[in-house]
């Protein structure tokens, strides 16, 4: 601090930048404004060459078109220079937006390795295991979840459907027999040994037709 106050604080190169800017801001227009007296000073030696010229005072042309020709040549030494201070400036305000990227770039660069050192890479993975590890039981014990309310909620609905395909096809497979048996010719006799014996062969007949049937009827419910 005391040495600021001695020698000034040290200026950084941003505070730089803007005070040479505005410098050559400031000298740009003081060109103009020369520039601009220069033209008028040129309209006013054209009007008396002309006047003289009128007058016939030729030698008070002559140096008056030498005034003019040195005017006009100041005038085209403004406009270079001002084209040059110009270029300076634009070269100035390039570096400004360099510096300014420059800087912008340093912020992120400190950033991602403030960032990187406090990213721990094997914690990070022993959390990313964990997760897979926890979300693999969640899901089997989500299945297990689901097969056990299916069992719960689907047996006995199962067993009704069951009970009901057997009724149906033991109520065709019985209405089939009962059919078969009343096709057979009546003796008038009650059954015996021997008509047991001559039925056996018709009733072994209509059985064996019964099952085909009936597995021919099995086959088409499992279809559907």
């Amino acid at each position: 601090m005391p040495l600021e106050w001695l020698f000034g604080r040290k200026k950084t190169p941003e505070e730089m930048l803007r005070q040479n800017q505005r410098a050559l801001n400031k000298a740009m227009r003081d060109l103009d404004r020369e520039r601009a007296k220069m033209e008028q000073q040129e309209k006013k030696v054209i009007a008396d060459i002309k006047k003289m010229a009128k007058a016939g005072q030729m030698d008070a042309v002559k140096i008056m078109a030498k005034d003019l020709v040195r005017t006009r040549r100041y005038v085209k030494k403004f406009i270079l220079m001002k084209a040059n201070i110009q270029a300076v400036a634009l070269k100035i305000q390039t570096l400004k937006s360099n510096n300014a990227m420059a800087q912008a770039m340093k912020g992120v660069t400190k950033a991602m390795a403030t960032m990187n050192k406090q990213m721990n890479l094997p914690q990070i993975q022993k959390i990313m295991m964990e997760f897979e590890k926890q979300s693999e039981m969640m899901d089997m014990k989500e299945d297990m979840m689901n097969d056990a309310i299916d069992d719960a909620m689907g047996d006995e609905d199962d067993e009704e459907e069951t009970d009901a395909v057997v009724s149906q096809v033991l109520d065709e497979l019985g209405l089939q027999l009962t059919d078969q048996l009343s096709d057979l010719p009546s003796t008038g006799k009650s059954i015996g040994v021997s008509a047991q014996s001559n039925k056996q062969p018709v009733a072994a007949a209509g059985v064996s037709d019964a099952d085909a049937d009936l597995e021919a009827r099995l086959e088409n419910l499992r279809r559907q």
